[in-house]
């Protein structure tokens, strides 16, 4: 295979490795290790975080593309197919090379609508035809239900026994760090006896990988949720959906990030006529319908697109350029309050003693607001990016919906949802599609949000005062 670098999973990476950073920094630091330690004892946040680490891993593994090598039968020269497939794809192979005609319903064994056929002596007939590859295994339909029960107790049995290995790699683990016996590491594991909340994190971890597991093992067999008009697998486009979800809410406050820190924290520390021309700016940006101003940005890189289409080799590129793009919009559209949020915080840090003496003795303003103002407003930009995760995964499938979003070949839950407009008025209707999209998109946002009220429980000064 030869490595193929989207500019998104550029990004992608350079986020990773960021956080990365920021975790080896951290805990280093005794002030922000603490409230960390704070979310470790949330039951209710590490299981959210077992959830969004699930989430994550999806994503990573979609974001690494490549082109696959043809087999062109001379070893001397190596031939790539123009496509651009993901590791993620090549997990997944199986459900996306088994395709079908049309919809089928999850489970199913034939199609969900009737189609013209010609049988004996010429006769033509409506039915209901045997998929090429959902239940293609079974000999009578009868025996659906104990195959499915099988496979799942099957896959089920190998998720526990995975489940019981790393259970005791963690029990090791904590004995070995804390010279205690196994019979000691494993009673405070189970009883919750530890800082950070194992349990909630080994059940929750038990949950994800036996539904993980009998998903994949049953995808073999069965299409589990169903497959989409042209017959792709609607379990395939959610779970590929989770990458552009994620690119969405983490990219843009990549780019949001850079205008709201540094502008909010020069009004509120310099004040006069820098505040004013800050305040300006961003209430002048905050009076623009956001709608309209990315369904400009849209159209005017869809113009560019259309005349520059030599350029972009691939679908794949033209598609993860309008996705790059989406999320620069959009963080420059959603920095102003985070912006109004740090200004405030600097008008009352900068009045401040200790900062009032470091102005005295001559310290430079850079010097001020790198050691003084932005550590002690890092727990507002840490909550509010939290807090406005879910509500950007939740934009980008508004957007899509009025298909101002990604583009329409991107696997998007979006585009699910937008697509399952007309499915919804098909006579029977088709509602699996918009039951996925909705089943997924709900549970990373609640994880997303449950772990956000955690962290602000955890670096909100007020909060840890009691006050």
């Amino acid at each position: 295979m030869r490595l193929v670098l989207l500019w998104t999973d550029i990004f992608v990476f350079v986020l990773l490795a960021v956080a990365i950073a920021f975790s080896v920094y951290a805990s280093r630091k005794e002030h922000l290790r603490a409230p960390w330690g704070e979310i470790g004892k949330s039951s209710v946040a590490m299981s959210a975080l077992v959830v969004l680490a699930f989430y994550l891993t999806v994503g990573i593994l979609d974001s690494i593309h490549y082109h696959p090598k043809l087999d062109s039968g001379d070893q001397n020269s190596a031939r790539y197919s123009t496509e651009i497939v993901s590791v993620f794809d090549w997990m997944l192979d199986s459900l996306r090379n088994k395709g079908e005609k049309t919809y089928s319903a999850p489970f199913a064994t034939h199609l969900y609508s009737k189609e013209l056929v010609v049988s004996g002596e010429a006769r033509q007939q409506y039915v209901f035809s045997r998929l090429e590859h959902g239940g293609a295994h079974l000999q009578e339909q009868a025996d659906k239900k104990l195959d499915i029960l099988k496979t799942s107790t099957w896959a089920a049995a190998k998720a526990f026994a995975s489940w019981i290995l790393f259970t005791l790699v963690i029990v090791k683990f904590r004995c070995y760090r804390m010279r205690a016996s196994w019979r000691e590491g494993l009673r405070q594991v189970v009883c919750a006896g530890t800082r950070v909340r194992w349990r909630a994190v080994l059940l929750t971890l038990l949950v994800v990988m036996v539904i993980a597991w009998v998903s994949f093992d049953l995808s073999q067999k069965y299409h589990v949720l169903g497959t989409d008009k042209v017959g792709v697998s609607v379990l395939y486009q959610a779970l590929k959906s989770i990458r552009t979800g994620l690119v969405i809410g983490t990219l843009t406050t990549l780019v949001m990030l850079p205008f709201a820190v540094l502008l909010g924290i020069m009004a509120g520390y310099f004040g006069g006529w820098i505040d004013d021309i800050i305040q300006y700016l961003y209430t002048t940006l905050s009076s623009i319908p956001a709608v309209l101003l990315i369904a400009a940005a849209i159209l005017i890189l869809q113009v560019y697109l259309d005349n520059h289409a030599a350029e972009l080799s691939s679908a794949a590129e033209r598609a993860d350029l309008r996705l790059l793009f989406l999320c620069l919009i959009l963080g420059v559209t959603s920095w102003t309050s985070l912006c109004r949020y740090l200004r405030g915080e600097s008008l009352k840090l900068r009045e401040v003693d200790y900062i009032q003496a470091a102005m005295a003795l001559g310290t430079t303003h850079f010097l001020i607001i790198l050691r003084h103002i932005l550590p002690n407003v890092m727990h507002i930009v840490l909550i509010t990016v939290i807090l406005d995760f879910s509500g950007l995964v939740l934009a980008e499938a508004v957007l899509s919906y009025v298909q101002i979003g990604v583009d329409p070949t991107t696997h998007s839950w979006g585009n699910m949802i937008n697509s399952a407009r007309l499915e919804m008025a098909r006579e029977p209707i088709v509602w699996w599609s918009l039951s996925a999209a909705l089943v997924f998109m709900f549970t990373l946002v609640l994880a997303a949000n449950l772990f956000s009220d955690a962290v602000r429980d955890a670096f909100d000064p007020r909060l840890r005062s009691g006050s």
